[in-house]
């Protein structure tokens, strides 16, 4: 083995990135459990693939028979239930673990210097997976999944001089059709997926260039012991975080197998029952709205009256995220040692977020307009005060290694 071993590392650089990016790779020593997120995005990320691999080998991607191979696929083919369930639920547990990995990031300022370009890297990730999500949603073509996307998608009509022209170029076609479903899924199953993997490991490889991030928000290279040179703060990331994640690994599997065996459709949120039924152009569902985690950009959009107003408004929820690292002008990364205006609008921002998320998905109505109209202007509000406060914040001192 060890001769086949320098065989390879003669050709391939195996064992060099093997320490490079895990046995002497050197990562704060205080981590916790909000470290365990990006892991697990990445375990996700496999399931989804090979689920999906799977999938492909007996979906139809033809508007006459879309929807009834997905049927075949839960009733005939061997595990194909399973295989689906696994899917649509692996897809709900990636937003999940993305948004709190993502809040990991707000707690302890892991968006800050010299990370800018590893928050970058990430919000591109988040981006190409709402993409994604979106393209895979339609491929059931159940009802809600085709008017979903004839909203979605119409909304980029509101965009002066390209708006029309964009919308027939998505669609292929004056509506959502047959043409829509096989532009759609060969996005999400080929060119999409190649650009996620790509960004991955633009993040990782970023990310192992400046270093970890840890709870404190201190550089542990700039304590290093004078006679080894390695950070005297860090552990190498093989065995001990390795093993750390696997106990994160084991954890989230009994929650997600506990939801795909028992509760797959989660309530409606995760697998509506409108897109059980095939899709009709000529009957629109009651209630059209988007998956769980698309409806607090959504509710966003209905807040504003203006259809062009909203769709820029949606965009500015999103956009504004990418800025984080300029908006934020305060030197200490960690919220254990920030003032408590940035705690509450954090907390503030928290809030707002979750409950546009509640409010995008019930039916419009005058007081819900207006409750999604006030949490609309709490969700910019924090990039603002945070421009506003964070130069000049009242903070605690900063240690100078890791508690």
């Amino acid at each position: 083995m060890q001769k086949l071993l320098t065989w390879i590392d003669d050709r391939f650089p195996l064992t060099k990135m093997f320490e490079e990016h895990l046995s002497k790779y050197y990562a704060p020593k205080n981590f916790n459990f909000w470290y365990f997120f990006g892991s697990l995005a990445l375990l996700v990320l496999v399931i989804q693939i090979i689920s999906g691999i799977f999938l492909t080998m007996h979906y139809k991607p033809d508007g006459a028979t879309a929807f009834a191979s997905v049927e075949y696929i839960m009733r005939d083919v061997p595990y194909g239930w399973l295989i689906r369930y696994m899917h649509s639920t692996g897809a709900t547990a990636f937003f999940v673990v993305v948004y709190l990995h993502m809040f990991r990031g707000l707690l302890y300022g892991s968006y800050k210097q010299p990370r800018e370009l590893i928050w970058l890297f990430g919000m591109l990730i988040y981006l190409v997976l709402m993409a994604e999500a979106f393209m895979g949603y339609l491929l059931p073509w159940g009802q809600m999944s085709y008017w979903g996307a004839q909203v979605i998608i119409s909304l980029f009509g509101a965009l002066p001089f390209i708006g029309e022209p964009l919308t027939l170029w998505i669609r292929g076609d004056f509506v959502v059709s047959d043409a829509t479903l096989n532009r759609f899924f060969a996005l999400h199953v080929i060119a999409l997926p190649i650009v996620l993997l790509g960004l991955v490991v633009a993040h990782i490889l970023a990310l192992h260039e400046v270093g970890s991030n840890n709870p404190d928000g201190v550089e542990i290279k700039k304590n290093k012991d004078p006679v080894t040179h390695l950070p005297v703060d860090g552990i190498p990331f093989h065995p001990y975080y390795s093993v750390k994640d696997i106990l994160g690994v084991a954890v989230f599997l009994i929650f997600f197998a506990t939801i795909m065996f028992f509760m797959p459709e989660g309530g409606g949120y995760m697998l509506e029952h409108a897109n059980f039924i095939p899709s009709d152009p000529l009957k629109t569902p009651e209630h059209i709205a988007p998956v769980w985690y698309f409806t607090p950009f959504y509710a966003i959009l209905r807040a504003v009256p203006d259809k062009l107003a909203g769709v820029l408004a949606m965009g500015a929820a999103i956009v504004v995220l990418f800025l984080l690292p300029w908006l934020d002008r305060c030197k200490v990364k960690s919220i254990r040692y920030r003032g408590n205006i940035f705690k509450y609008n954090l907390a503030a921002f928290v809030v707002a977020f979750v409950v546009l998320g509640w409010l995008g998905m019930q039916p419009a109505t005058p007081f819900l307009t207006l409750l999604a109209q006030f949490f609309s202007l709490v969700y910019f509000g924090f990039f603002v005060v945070l421009f506003v406060t964070s130069k000049n914040e009242p903070t605690k001192p900063v240690p100078e290694r890791v508690t």
